[in-house]
């Protein structure tokens, strides 16, 4: 599994440990002489450095980030795009204590389980630094999904709820905190908590604005599910609602239903989305971000030969995601939202250029490629399968009914089904090789 690559419309490998010599990113199929956005890039990642609050970590990272290839005289030249940011402040020792200790909270024992090694150095990928090369990649996508707007913000920090939106008051407090009206009282509250060495969860609201109407897909490709899949594949985030979310629940479809009028929608209860199709409404969706793991009240865990241990994490760490992990939604949100909005211009047929057809059967190819990697990787498992179970490795009558319901496919959707069991013939013919 390509676990560290990412097929939206920019298709990017990220790289890189939170305690390594440096995290980075490749970014292919991106158009030429397009203005590469070095001043967006830097905004983008002063805003997610821990800097900017006094609950974030006390790491100091200048996050001055290299572009080692792909760019010329200030514009891409079509190849791929090389980023690197060095770890100028990273403290690999504060964590050897802990290398065979597993955190409470943290992805080591999971993944030890997995690939039985892991990275103790502070999380390694598993940690929030790698989320630099996620809000690189999304500032490359301003242009394409213009005019739509992405706004994100806490409307909850623990016990702490938002009453008002004073989005004024929000630009100029470090935690981009709404309320005016109980910041203060706020603040004193994650003091309490820091004082503890402990931490604390939030949720995030993040509405996006001027959203065009077609965008996603039915089905399997519904827009929200993209959204969800690509913002729940951020650290710490676990849970995500639209609209109105687990309330309709406990609303009636009388309540629940946007009704819509000669003037359009009455109501956006669904949050923007319906049938996984954007309507025109603004995208309003909230996302649960849990309480950071590394915290110094002292925790039971296991070690790595399963001995019983008790822990007090010590170091540099946030008492509160927030706001470092709102640059970092916005930017998973871009890329879903710039694969949709190129597909649609696909279907549609907008402002459609020899290159950007290009692109997409590129990205199709792609997906074949990978498709035929795991079922090679499947063959292997079903050859090893049948020697241990003495079985027989070819089954004609199998190889048989494949090709028919191949063929009779083929047929419904309009694709020459000789063609299409010669290709399947060549695949099976190699599956084959590797059982």
């Amino acid at each position: 599994m390509r676990s560290n690559f990412l097929q939206k419309y920019l298709g990017f490998t990220c790289f890189g440990e939170s305690h390594g010599d440096a995290v980075g990113i490749v970014i292919e199929d991106v158009k030429p002489n397009i203005e590469f956005p070095y001043e967006q890039i830097k905004e983008a990642l002063r805003k997610r450095r821990p800097a900017h609050s006094v609950y974030s970590s006390s790491r100091r990272e200048l996050d001055e980030f290299y572009v080692l290839s792909g760019v010329f005289e200030g514009r891409t030249t079509g190849m791929p795009i090389c980023i690197v940011v060095y770890n100028t402040d990273k403290r690999p020792e504060d964590y050897y204590a802990l290398r065979d200790i597993f955190r409470p909270g943290h992805a080591e024992y999971s993944w030890y389980q997995k690939f039985k090694i892991y990275d103790w150095r502070g999380g390694g990928r598993a940690s929030g630094r790698e989320t630099i090369s996620r809000v690189i990649a999304g500032e490359m996508l301003d242009e394409l999904i213009k005019p739509m707007d992405i706004y994100s913000y806490p409307v909850r920090i623990g016990s702490f709820e938002i009453k008002t939106i004073n989005r004024e008051f929000m630009a100029d407090n470090q935690l981009k905190w709404p309320d005016s009206e109980n910041y203060d009282a706020l603040c004193a509250y994650l003091d309490s908590i820091k004082s503890e060495k402990d931490s604390i969860g939030a949720i995030v609201q993040c509405e996006i604005k001027h959203v065009r109407s077609g965008l996603g897909d039915p089905v399997f490709e519904k827009l929200e599910a993209n959204i969800a899949k690509a913002v729940m594949s951020i650290g710490g985030v676990k849970g995500i609602e639209f609209g109105n979310g687990f309330q309709l629940a406990y609303m009636k479809g009388s309540e629940s239903n946007d009704q819509i009028s000669k003037d359009g929608f009455e109501s956006n209860h669904q949050g923007g989305i319906s049938g996984g199709v954007s309507n025109s409404q603004d995208i309003l969706f909230r996302v649960a971000v849990k309480a950071v793991p590394s915290i110094g009240k002292r925790q039971k865990t296991i070690d790595i030969q399963g001995n019983e241990k008790e822990i007090e994490i010590e170091g540099r760490h946030d008492v509160c995601l927030i706001p470092r992990i709102l640059p970092v939604i916005e930017a998973m949100v871009k890329l879903c939202l710039a694969d949709a909005v190129a597909y649609q211009n696909l279907i549609e047929e907008k402002s459609m250029n020899l290159l950007d057809y290009r692109e997409a059967i590129d990205k199709i190819d792609e997906d074949i490629l990978i498709a035929l990697y795991r079922r090679m990787k499947i063959s292997e498992a079903i050859g090893r399968y049948k020697t241990e179970n003495h079985l027989d490795v070819f089954n004609s009558e199998r190889e048989t009914q494949l090709f028919d319901n191949l063929c009779k496919k083929a047929d419904m959707i309009g694709l020459d089904s000789l063609f299409v069991k010669q290709l399947w013939e060549g695949i099976v013919d190699e599956s084959k090789k590797r059982q």
